[in-house]
């Protein structure tokens, strides 16, 4: 590397590091470092998934600093969904902008066809499958998301109100297993406040992109936003829906420990072949232990990051249940009985 090039490489490293000094700044680093070191091993290399919104400008700046102090090899991915006219002049310009801080990012483009409905939700699936798709291309087992506490109250609300289960309203958390591509998400920032992240990227790159969906009224999230901000305003106490939400962790954990002994006790997976078998004691079990056991069968078989709807799931579980189910297709997997056994193998 020539003698100007480091000259000014070290020079924005300077910036980056004079930065970490305000003390608020500095807090918010070590509790990241800590979860980070905790968790990744010390060859790993990590992803970080970077939007422009002030939240992911904080993750990419901290990622940028820790791969500085702790010689972390750090890749940053934006994606570019062309769901928006502007989207990739945005993409473009939040490249060039962090280029100045000697932050590199890959954009990923996804160029499928723009859907007329459920926007927000085909989009989010979307932009993980490209995300998990180029860390596993590049053998990337970490990638970092910059979702925030507020973030976890706006995912609760919206799953009560689709009616989810116990599972649904607790799968938010800091750590999220994609055993499928063997990658981690893990989500650093999700004590912070989104205020909280706004001081950070506004002290430092004193520079984001404003996302005109965060005020649009059509979609559900931002509603759902509205309505947490005057409960706030009407004196409703966060620390509650904290607890509320740390309670039925608690009690999905204890599910997850029955649904883990089910899948080992009542059912063999083949890895070569990417099929298993489920025995007839596998459906004997409560409702919820069966149903989780297996829509975690049928996601890891067909390898999607989302499981299949919940009332298919429900639908095929209760023809097993009755006799009634000789063959059928569900998430990409089929399902066949044979004598007593439920054979499930990846759809052609």
């Amino acid at each position: 590397m020539k003698k100007k090039s480091l000259n000014a490489k070290r020079k924005i490293h300077n910036i980056a590091l004079n930065k970490i000094d305000n003390k608020k700044i500095l807090k918010v680093y070590r509790k990241f470092k800590f979860f980070i070191k905790s968790i990744i091993k010390e060859e790993s290399q990590i992803a970080v998934a970077v939007s422009g919104g002030p939240d992911s400008l904080a993750l990419a700046y901290l990622a940028k600093f820790l791969s500085i102090r702790e010689k972390i090899k750090v890749k940053f991915f934006i994606v570019d969904h062309r769901l928006r006219k502007n989207s990739h002049d945005e993409a473009k310009k939040v490249k060039l902008f962090l280029k100045k801080f000697d932050i590199n990012c890959q954009i990923l483009v996804w160029n499928n066809k723009k859907p007329k409905s459920n926007i927000q939700s085909i989009a989010r699936k979307n932009r993980y499958e490209l995300l998990l798709n180029n860390c596993k291309k590049d053998n990337i087992k970490y990638l970092l998301i910059g979702h925030h506490i507020d973030d976890l109250y706006e995912n609760f609300f919206i799953r009560l109100l689709r009616g989810s289960g116990l599972k649904g309203l607790t799968s938010f958390g800091k750590i999220a297993e994609e055993k499928n591509k063997n990658i981690s998400i893990l989500r650093p920032l999700m004590n912070y406040e989104k205020n909280e992240l706004i001081f950070i990227t506004k002290k430092v790159f004193n520079f984001h992109i404003k996302d005109p969906s965060n005020q649009n009224y059509d979609f559900q999230r931002t509603r759902i936003r509205n309505l947490i901000s005057n409960l706030k305003k009407e004196g409703y106490d966060i620390k509650k829906l904290n607890l509320t939400i740390k309670n039925l962790k608690s009690s999905n954990s204890t599910i997850n420990f029955y649904v883990d002994r089910n899948i080992k006790k009542n059912s063999t997976f083949i890895k070569k072949k990417n099929i298993s078998f489920l025995s007839k004691n596998f459906f004997l079990q409560s409702d919820e232990i069966v149903f989780r056991s297996i829509s975690f069968i049928l996601k890891t078989i067909s390898s999607k990051y989302y499981s299949s709807r919940g009332k298919s799931i429900s639908a095929l579980i209760l023809k097993i249940q009755k006799n009634k189910l000789y063959k059928a297709t569900l998430g990409g997997c089929c399902i066949e009985k044979i004598n007593e056994t439920i054979l499930i193998s990846k759809e052609n």
